[in-house]
């Protein structure tokens, strides 16, 4: 039988409180990760609380921190703070970012500059952070990035451009940095989350709308944070040593459709 086996490696999940980074860590610590998670939340709040509840009843040791991940010196502090308590770095998954959506015309430097700080620049910065790490233990980045950067919606700018970067620096970072450290992307589409429901609700029949999305993918379902983590814990096991400098569309079929009908 198959089995990814990721057991005693020490995997940072940006994001890792909430949605598909709290859906990737509990995978992750299902094949055998301890855990280090941040984000913005405070340590003491219900959702830290969560994620480590999650984590140590996996069996695993789980940290958090709260980082804003667009500083290098909160980042420094973090990876310093997870290598003293959880001895080192293998997997880094870079998840953390936020829709931010607007038109090319109305979007001021202000919100083109927070995008990119949060969307794409801090990517790099974690990743930079983590790469000594990754390299003496031969690890794995994967940056998560969205269907955003491949197809898009009108509306949806600069939060798109910033994804179409993030496919980018996958390539960048693969090229130099093997092949002692491996760089992967995942583009998620519409994933089953929290700012999901929020949307759905938003509308006058939550239900109607949600159906008009689920029949527009060819799975007619949403994806789910746990087939992420499913496909994040493949991409960072020794099933994928072969696998570097590329990104992986994961979005029900959508985008093998010329048009929604």
């Amino acid at each position: 039988m198959l089995s990814i086996d990721l057991n005693n490696k020490v995997a940072i999940v940006t994001g890792s409180t909430q949605g598909i980074g709290l859906g990737v860590a509990k995978v992750l610590a299902d094949a055998g990760c301890n855990i280090a998670g941040c984000g913005l939340s405070d340590s003491s709040s219900d959702k830290v609380l969560n994620f480590i509840k999650e984590i140590e009843e996996r069996g695993r040791k789980a940290m958090y921190m709260r980082v804003d991940v667009k500083d290098q010196t909160s980042i420094n502090a973090f990876i310093n703070s997870v290598v003293d308590q959880l001895g080192r770095i293998d997997i880094l998954i870079s998840n953390a970012g936020r829709n931010m959506f607007t038109n090319p015309a109305a979007c001021d430097e202000t919100f083109w500059d927070d995008n990119m700080d949060l969307n794409l620049k801090s990517h790099w910065l974690m990743s930079k952070a983590c790469y000594p790490q990754l390299c003496e233990n031969k690890g794995t980045v994967l940056l998560m990035t969205s269907n955003h950067a491949y197809a898009t919606l009108p509306d949806c700018f600069p939060y798109n451009v910033s994804k179409a970067g993030i496919t980018g620096m996958v390539k960048a970072l693969a090229v130099q940095w093997g092949p002692k450290v491996r760089v992967v992307g995942l583009a998620p589409g519409f994933i089953q989350t929290e700012g999901g429901d929020k949307w759905f609700e938003s509308f006058p029949d939550p239900m109607k709308k949600r159906q008009e999305v689920e029949n527009i993918h060819l799975v007619q379902k949403l994806g789910d944070v746990g087939e992420v983590g499913a496909f994040c814990a493949f991409l960072c096991s020794e099933f994928a040593g072969f696998i570097t400098g590329t990104t992986y569309l994961m979005d029900g079929g959508r985008s093998a459709i010329m048009q929604d009908v």
